[in-house]
């Protein structure tokens, strides 16, 4: 930057600042900027012309009085002029007026626009600089739209100088950021790559924020950067601090060209190249290294640069997750920081370890600080290192030390602060019934978290509990005895007397026998705590009491008092009231069988999603080390959530003997639907439940469950025993949206060899070819996926077929699991994708081979990578071939890959809508359907289906509460389309109107297609 001469001091200024100063008061301030204001715009309209000093000093001033808070509402013009001068303070002084004061509405923006182009265009260093910050500071919209094409040419031109680079990288950046639709990908692209191996170290750092920006939107285009960043990288880390004298910082070369690199790697998977990869991981290695070498100096500012660098590439390791020898040494290193003086490496170490503890080569490494952990939990005096404490203790239990860890949790509990209680009771409710081995021991836990913090046990908590005891005919009589004695203390939460009142109601004639325990004695310890509790806890214990008139007919006459008396029948609440009423009642006229039936034990509640674990990943939200742990440990987890790699068999898959009884792709299905045996009888006590909690409402269901192999993947298909419909679920809307039969169960398919093709082809390949089988139920599964990732695609007698996939703007992975249902191998098993010619230049698929052989009783697992090229109209076919007892088996099913997974939902004002819908009224962009409703009319379901669709919903847009709109942009690799649907329901008539409007018609005409098979 030119040096700023001596007559360009403006005394003047200096004056009036020092006036400002010394007003001793605002009304002297006052009178004194008035004053100014009016010298200055006199001598803008003044007859003599102003020098450029002059319009200098005078636009100086106003931006002065401006930033004290004070409206400027002239000067821009004068602003403006200064642009064209040639002396560089005026020129700095415009500019910095106009990136203050001067709005993208402005009338002077197109001057502005023309004085920043000629600056551009001067080739002159200094001014380039000057305008391209400009453009920054502001990047409005106007000025991306104005300068976005131009910039890049200065970037990668060949007689840019570097300053000019750094600049125009960082501008450019600001501009994508702000206005990402004006920046056109081009030839720029590719060029722009290769300023990793520029000599100027300013301008590799610039452009690697700019690179890693752009690859985090489109990776294709900037994978070509992974090299040469992992090349730069080396460079850095194997260099001496004196290689890099003016960008070392405190003994540590270029550290945050460093965090910026390794940031950009974070952006891709591992490299392919193993010349590449092993440069990496030697980088890694030595970063690793230099983080046990002594400090080279004790100054703060040495250790945050140095540690800036290696949690940047401990970030790397475990995004990776493929290098066990880097990942047990990142381990290693954070353990040491565990017990570091400074406060901030603690918490980083604990936040870096709860992921992880989650990667099945780092997991054993991390249970070894386990000691460590809980110290800190202890003794740290910061709440939010001991809260990360609490999520590395959640992450890293197993089996082997679940107890130890639930019980140190507890003890924290008793002192831990009131913000995060919730939540450490969540993840102890979960651990203890994901890892109890012996359900004694999680009974006892329950009880006791309640003891401990009955105030912040949720509902949810308490009717787990209740669930598993239901469902586990061993642990019934110890959890009656339990909270038998439990009810026993002076003083009782009153959680603890809903799960009593409720166990008790139904299993307490199993300790009935026990004098100490006897019918009366339970009831007078339940009634006794019946006046200090809440309206539903009350009417939860009188139907416990109607429960025991059955189960004790010796005290019949002793609830009947109870419930004869004037404090129940004329009581306030007309809840309680009505329930006194008809349970009294029900016990004078009904008859020892009626009783007996209407009155019978609950049934085994149907298993679906923990709602204790739905809260935590609610309270924590999305990408919390809850997700991160469910999805790491999912491939090699038993039913108890152990991380032990062992095949799925019969013995695993025992269901209803697990606690949670099925793998985390069945808890997003929803429940296995059970045989129902609804009759009058059971209708009968339906209206009497009115009022107990929720989960107490289930339908009444036999007690059969379906054998080990019904479900072998755990993703909730029907059992194929079933004799009768399921009956219809409660369940969460989320959780349960479609109502539709959680499988498809097909034939065997033939067993003919000419239905084999050729058995060198390689599971991996993807061929163009129609299939040689029929495609089982096409259009059904493709509509049953439409608004869900997950579920069973296909089911037989041999083989369950899984999914589970995901979606970002135009990328995708799926998970394909094939399960073995019989005691049998499979031979030559071979999946294959097979995609139409018009269908491969539209999705580009990529999978992995699978083992051709399947054990009986063992899953395997495929991954399917998904890039969408351009929109499209089919879907994919999976063909699987394999030989099963001496037969060859040939399934074809379509793979539910559909255009609207590549949706991205956008918000937008109720204004910004109809202007794009009317920009849209072509009629080749339209296209509208009207049809009958398949599904009730149900306003939450029809939300969560267009939400599932894709579509951001957009409420208080439409000018009629009850339509629903939505818009959303489908990513491609080659465009974005922007979408807008509108779908207008008729109640009365039972019919839909679907209307969606994109800028191509056969994507509207897919999209509605697809959604319109929705309601």
């Amino acid at each position: 930057m030119p040096a700023v001469s001596k007559g360009d001091g403006m005394r003047g200024l200096a004056v009036f600042i020092s006036d400002i100063r010394n007003c001793k008061s605002k009304e002297a301030e006052i009178k004194r900027i008035n004053k100014e204001l009016a010298n200055i715009r006199s001598k803008f309209k003044g007859d003599k012309a102003l020098d450029g000093y002059s319009k200098k000093k005078y636009v100086c001033k106003l931006l002065f009085i401006f930033l004290l808070g004070h409206d400027i509402d002239f000067g821009h013009m004068e602003a403006v002029n200064l642009l064209s001068s040639n002396r560089y303070t005026e020129k700095q002084i415009g500019y910095l007026f106009i990136s203050v004061l001067v709005n993208s509405n402005s009338e002077l923006i197109r001057l502005i626009n023309n004085a920043i182009k000629n600056d551009l265009a001067s080739r002159n260093p200094t001014f380039m600089g000057l305008a391209l910050h400009c453009i920054a500071n502001v990047g409005s919209r106007e000025m991306a739209e104005a300068f976005a094409g131009e910039i890049p040419k200065i970037l990668v031109a060949g007689d840019t100088m570097d300053s000019v680079k750094q600049s125009a990288a960082l501008c450019l950046l600001r501009l994508y950021r702000t206005s990402p639709d004006f920046v056109p990908m081009g030839d720029w692209t590719s060029r722009v790559v290769h300023l990793l191996n520029d000599q100027h170290l300013g301008v590799v750092t610039a452009a690697t924020s700019l690179i890693t920006t752009l690859a985090q939107k489109n990776p294709e285009e900037f994978k070509t950067s992974v090299s040469l960043a992992v090349s730069r990288l080396s460079r850095i880390v194997t260099s001496a601090s004196t290689d890099l004298q003016d960008y070392t910082y405190y003994f540590v070369p270029a550290p945050w060209l460093s965090v910026k690199l390794l940031r950009l790697l974070q952006c891709y998977p591992p490299p392919e190249d193993a010349a590449v990869r092993g440069r990496l991981t030697e980088c890694l290695e030595t970063i690793l290294n230099k983080a046990q070498e002594p400090p080279k100096s004790k100054k703060v500012q040495h250790s945050n640069a140095k540690n800036a660098v290696l949690f940047e590439a401990i970030s790397l390791i475990i995004h990776h997750d493929s290098e066990p020898n880097l990942l047990v040494r990142a381990c290693n290193q954070l353990g040491q920081f565990l017990q570091h003086r400074e406060t901030n490496l603690r918490y980083l170490a604990l936040e870096s370890m709860c992921t992880l503890a989650s990667s099945e080569f780092s997991h054993e490494a991390v249970k070894t600080h386990i000691e460590t952990v809980i110290n800190a939990l202890k003794t740290e005096r910061d709440v939010s290192v001991r809260q990360r404490a609490v999520d590395l203790l959640y992450a890293m239990c197993d089996r082997s030390n679940a107890q130890q860890i639930v019980a140190e949790m507890l003890n924290y509990l008793e002192t831990a602060d009131y913000s995060i209680r919730e939540e450490i009771v969540l993840k102890v409710a979960i651990l203890a019934e994901k890892y109890a081995v012996d359900y004694t021991w999680y009974v006892d836990t329950i009880l006791n978290l309640i003891r401990i913090a009955g105030d912040y046990v949720s509902e949810e908590v308490w009717y787990r509990v209740i669930q598993i005891v239901i469902n586990r005919d061993d642990v019934q009589g110890y959890a009656a005895k339990t909270v038998f004695e439990a009810l026993q203390a002076p003083a009782c939460h009153e959680n603890l007397v809903k799960v009593g009142g409720y166990i008790l109601g139904e299993f307490g004639n199993l300790i009935a026998g026990d004098p100490r325990s006897s019918p009366l004695i339970q009831f007078n310890l339940l009634h006794s705590k019946f006046h200090l509790c809440s309206v539903p806890t009350r009417a939860l214990l009188l139907s416990t009491y109607i429960k025991f008139v059955n189960l004790f007919p010796e005290i019949k006459t002793t609830i009947q008092d109870v419930l004869r008396s004037d404090s129940q029948l004329k009581n306030a609440d007309v809840e309680l009231q009505q329930r006194a009423v008809e349970y009294l009642r029900l016990s004078t006229i009904a008859s020892t069988d009626i009783l007996a039936t209407v009155l019978e034990e609950m049934p085994p509640f149907p298993e679906r999603e923990s709602s204790i674990l739905a809260k935590l990943k609610k309270k924590k939200g999305p990408g919390t080390v809850t997700d991160l742990e469910e999805i790491k440990k999912e491939r090699n987890s038993d039913v108890n959530g152990g991380t032990e790699s062992t095949p799925v068999n019969a013995s695993t898959v025992a269901l209803p003997d697990s606690p949670l009884q099925g793998s985390l792709a069945e808890l997003v299905i929803g429940p296995r639907p059970r045989p129902s045996r609804l009759n009058s009888s059971h209708l009968a006590i339906h209206n009497l439940q009115t009022g107990i909690p929720p989960l107490f409402k289930g339908f009444f269901t036999s007690k059969s469950t379906p054998s080990p192999s019904a479900d072998l993947l755990g993703l909730g298909a029907a059992p194929l025993t079933s004799s009768s419909p399921p009956p219809s679920t409660t369940g969460s809307l989320l959780v349960d949206v479609f109502s539709d039969s959680a499988s498809v169960v097909a034939p065997l398919a033939p067993g003919s060899e000419d239905n084999f093709a050729s058995p060198d082809l390689a599971s991996s390949e993807v061929v163009s070819e129609e299939p040689a089988d029929t495609v089982h139920d096409a259009d059904e599964l493709i509509h049953k996926f439409v608004c869900k990732n997950n579920g069973v695609l296909f089911e037989n007698q041999l083989l369950q077929i899984g999914l589970k996939s995901e979606f970002r703007q135009n990328l995708g992975r799926m998970f394909i699991f094939y399960g073995n249902k019989t005691s049998t191998q499979f031979l030559n098993f071979t999946p294959t994708l097979i995609c139409s010619d018009e269908l491969q230049s539209s999705l580009n698929l990529q999978t992995k081979p699978v083992d051709p052989t399947v054990d009986g009783g063992a899953q395997v697992q495929q991954v399917v990578n998904i890039e969408c090229i351009s929109d499209f109209m089919e879907a994919p076919i999976l063909n699987i071939q394999f030989r099963y007892g001496g037969t060859f088996q040939n399934i074809s099913v379509k793979l539910p890959i559909t255009l609207n997974k590549f949706f991205q939902p956008t918000e937008m004002a109720s204004q910004d809508f109809f202007q794009r819908w009317k920009q849209l009224s072509n009629p080749q962009q339209e296209m509208q359907n009207i049809f009958k409703a398949k599904h009730p009319m149900d306003t939450e379901i029809t939300k969560a289906k267009i939400i599932g669709f894709g579509s951001a919903l957009l409420e208080e847009v439409d000018p009629n509460p009850a339509n629903f709109v939505g818009a959303g942009i489908i990513h491609t690799k080659t465009t974005q389309i922007g979408c807008l649907l509108r779908l207008e329901p008729n109640l009365q008539a039972q019919m839909y109107r679907l209307t969606l409007r994109t800028s191509k018609e056969t994507v509207s005409q897919r999209l509605c297609e697809l959604l319109s098979e929705q309601f």
